[in-house]
């Protein structure tokens, strides 16, 4: 899932929910994903309707989270962490994770750098910035 729509990643999301409910087996990345859905049990609600979920559209100045989001950018970490890019964050992420003292709370700190470096590539129409990234991360 290179560059997935917004309908494919939520179908992705309620699929790998509901083949884990029913105790399917999973594919690889189903498995990381189910595993960060279990950290959120505050979306288990929406995994559970998708007819209800599927369209609805989160609108951050509403104060709305969107779940899919969240969820892609756990996702999009793992892959990181797994692969070690950009070069380096598994050893800020690991200097991260002690000090908190909790993986998931070392996740969501990530994903607040993350967020920034898309956010100023979007803005910017250019590709993220890496070294950018990384030096967020070095803050944190």
């Amino acid at each position: 899932m290179f560059d997935p729509t917004r309908d494919q990643v939520r179908h992705f999301f309620f699929d790998a929910w509901r083949k884990y409910r029913e105790r399917e087996l999973l594919a690889a990345l189903e498995d990381v994903a189910v595993g960060v859905m279990l950290l959120h049990p505050e979306y288990h609600p929406v995994l559970d309707d998708p007819g209800r979920y599927r369209d609805r559209e989160y609108r951050p100045e509403s104060g709305d989270t969107n779940p899919f989001l969240h969820l892609s950018m756990h996702l999009a970490i793992e892959e990181q962490l797994s692969i070690d890019q950009p070069p380096g964050i598994k050893a800020e992420f690991a200097r991260i994770a002690a000090r908190l003292g909790d993986r998931h709370a070392a996740c969501h700190e990530v994903m607040e750098c993350l967020a920034e470096t898309v956010w100023r590539a979007q803005r910017d129409g250019a590709t993220p910035d890496t070294l950018a990234y990384l030096e967020c991360l070095k803050r944190s």
